[in-house]
Formats: structure tokens, sequence, C-alpha cells
């Protein structure tokens, strides 16, 4: 299968020189299997932007598609104009532009409130010169007072110049395809990757799922409390539900996958493996 354009991975910036190269061996053993692009994220208001542009910059200058994250919270019109500059200048040709999260106790939110308003001004700044990413929820977004009106956000994001999306991350495949049903009857037809999360740590995972509404199946969880700290069993399990969850999304026409890795190397690869994408 050629994955060129589809399939894609998602790295956090490290936050110190151990991370950094414990990222970099990461990425060797990823980059092999030759994703559309590797995305950075942003921290919550804006706390990670240096460590973000760094890591992006290294990314593309081993060769690799990077797609930095671009975050609403603690931004102004000159310090995305200014980072627009600097990854234009580098080569990079696709962004992911998201609202992101207040940090507790923060009272300026920046100059953006909404995704969709970020999106207009990449566009207005740039034209055509990236390819810009936005998010979408399954499951609608936590925050969201219902489900039409989260649609309608996601509609305001494409309508502002968005050019496909990624979605959280779930473990519904239904969810994922009364989504996009609900947005194709919207007259939205950009293409809509799913997000997956392997199960690097249980517990973890549970935790990441309560913050963002993403459900975790019930008889998931309690195969993985019978497991109880078999690592080996819980690992080989949890290959086996995401692999599932995968084949589930592609024979039902999803265009690709987003791999969240955690900065880890194993699992995603052997899904990929398990897929056959190479």
């Amino acid at each position: 299968m050629n994955v060129q354009g589809l399939f894609s991975i998602e790295f956090f910036p490290p936050n110190t020189q151990e991370g950094v190269e414990k990222l970099r061996a990461v990425r060797a053993q990823l980059a092999p299997l030759q994703p559309a692009f590797f995305s950075v994220t942003h921290g919550a208001g804006g706390s990670t932007r240096d460590k973000t542009v760094s890591t992006v910059l290294e990314i593309r200058s081993e060769g690799l598609s990077a797609a930095p994250h671009l975050s609403c919270i603690g931004s102004t019109r000159e310090s995305i104009r200014e980072l627009l500059g600097h990854y234009r200048a580098a080569g990079i040709s696709r962004l992911v532009a998201l609202r992101g999260d207040l940090p507790s106790g923060m009272g300026d939110p920046g100059e953006f409130r909404y995704a969709n308003e970020l999106v207009e001004f990449v566009r207005a700044e740039t034209g055509s010169t990236f390819h810009i990413e936005v998010a979408c929820y399954p499951e609608y977004h936590p925050q969201a007072r219902s489900p039409e009106t989260d649609l309608k956000a996601f509609v305001r994001k494409v309508e502002a110049g968005a050019d496909s999306a990624i979605t959280q991350f779930f473990y519904n495949p239904d969810a994922y395809f009364a989504f996009v049903e609900a947005v194709r009857a919207a007259g939205v037809g950009v293409p809509i990757v799913p997000g997956i999360m392997p199960f690097h740590n249980f517990s973890k995972i549970l935790r990441f799922a309560e913050g963002c509404g993403a459900e975790v199946p019930r008889w998931v969880r309690i195969r993985m409390e019978k497991y109880y700290d078999d690592a080996p069993s819980i690992r080989a399990f949890g290959l086996d539900v995401v692999t599932g969850l995968c084949e589930r999304l592609l024979a039902g026409g999803a265009p690709g996958l987003h791999f969240y890795t955690l900065n880890q190397a194993g699992l995603t690869t052997e899904i990929w493996r398990r897929l056959n994408l190479q």
C-alpha cells in the first residue's frame, strides 16, 4: 500500500536533552515506515513553542516532512506571522491549526479565540503555501454544548480554509463513521483521518480519554483489569485491539491513520507491520 499522503505520526517536543536524544532514536526507527509527515505538538498556552520549533526544524533537516502544531491560546497575530515565516523559509508545507488548551491561571488567551480564526489568518497571510490540518472529535468535544454545535464549529474551520482533519483518538469505529456521515451531510468533503492511540500505558490512556471525552469500551477495560500487571499480556491484547480498530477503519473507507506515539516507536511499528502499510 502506498502510504504517502495518508499515514502520519505524531511526537511531542522533549523537555530535556535526554528526551531529545531518545526522540532522535525513535525517529530513526520510524522513518523507514515512510509516513507522509511527522507532526509535533504545541504545549498548552504556547509553553513549548521554542521546543516545537527546534524539533520541527531538526526533523526537516533530516529530509523528513514535518508538520508543526499552531495553537490559538497564548498567540498573537505577530507571533503567528513570525512562526509562519520561519516555517516557510525552512520548507515546511503542512501545519496543524488548533485552538489549544488554556493553562490553569493563564489570564490572557491571546488574540485568537477559536481555530477557525487561526486558519483564516494563516490563509490571509500565506495563501495556499501551507496544507492546513485541523482537529475534530468523533465523540464531540467535551466542552461543546452538543454534537450539533461541535459539528458547526468543525464546518467553520473548513470554511475558513482547512484542507483536511485529524480526529481525536477513539476506540469506537462506529463513532468515526457516524461523524464522517454527519460531516458529509453538512456539505463538507475534506479528508478526515482517524487519530490512533496505541495502548502504551493503559492507566494513562484512561486519564487521556477522560480528559478528551473519548470512550474506552467496557469490554476492553474489563480485559485490561484482568491482566493487572501482566505486561506481555497487556501489550499483546492492546496490539490486537488497536490493530483491529485500524483494520475496520481502513476497510470502511478511512483515508489513512494518524498515530499518537507518545514518543515511542515499538507499538506503532508493530501495528504498521500488521496492517502491511509498506
